[in-house]
């Protein structure tokens, strides 16, 4: 794909592509799985358990202390030593407090060892900063979203980082993608995110004007036949004719 956004097509002209973070450019799944595994498995209890349903009830705990650290009931070391605990019970009902502390310090010392991207993200990036403003519109810690950013190597080709500790709401507040809006100087007709998150970032695209493209890589029932849908960053081409659609791509777009 050539993209030549110097003319601008009759339709809506695509100036602005915002895109979420976590397990969309950044592969929170597989670095969290890595980790846990990479914690627990010194562990005697590990040894006699599957994996799947230990690692999907951590899943499951984040999301829930997620939400309430968003919404102020604890703080990031509370909400964190808080899930952990909750993770071990069931299977280290004998765990001391100081074991349960020490299992929270080995997955703080794993989890930034085994980051990786999502496939294809930075290839992704690379061909679209040099034709629309990209944005960051992300639920978490601007440092800890930074730092993630320039790992990835993506620091240089994101115009604005919008996270929802400076903005003050979560998505899917309108008003956070209201920010990113502003702080890119974008309309929302002529702006489109991409995001892993039906509700977060679909649904809150969807709320102010903006159209989503859903990062399906789980391969969920899309609950809105009409909204874009992508299972993969790769390959490129296909990941960039949804993306920058036909109804919305400057003139001289070529597949």
């Amino acid at each position: 794909m050539s993209l030549n956004p110097e003319n601008p097509s009759k339709s809506a002209h695509l100036t602005t592509i915002l895109f979420d973070l976590d397990d969309t450019l950044f592969d929170h799944i597989a670095t969290a799985r890595a980790s846990l595994r990479a914690s627990a498995s010194p562990l005697p209890f590990f040894q006699t358990i599957d994996f799947e349903p230990f690692y999907q009830l951590s899943s499951e705990l984040l999301e829930e202390y997620h939400a309430l650290l968003m919404a102020g009931r604890y703080s990031y070391e509370e909400a964190r030593r808080l899930r952990f605990e909750r993770l071990l019970v069931p299977y280290w009902p004998a765990a001391r407090a100081e074991e349960i502390d020490d299992f929270v310090r080995a997955n703080q010392t794993h989890y930034p060892l085994m980051r990786q991207p999502v496939a294809g993200a930075l290839a992704l990036l690379q061909a679209l900063k040099p034709h629309y403003r990209i944005g960051i519109v992300t639920n978490n810690r601007t440092a800890e979203q930074e730092d993630k950013l320039a790992f990835l190597g993506m620091t240089n080709l994101v115009d604005a980082l919008i996270a929802s500790e400076e903005v003050g709401v979560p998505k899917p507040d309108p008003r956070i993608f209201e920010a990113a809006l502003q702080r890119l100087e974008a309309r929302p007709e002529e702006t489109v995110l991409v995001g892993d998150n039906w509700r977060a970032d679909v649904l809150g695209a969807l709320a102010v004007g903006i159209r989503p493209v859903w990062l399906n890589r789980l391969e969920a029932v899309r609950p809105l036949p009409h909204v874009a849908e992508i299972t993969s960053f790769e390959p490129l081409e296909d990941a960039l004719r949804v993306i920058v659609s036909v109804e919305q791509a400057p003139s001289g777009v070529s597949y």
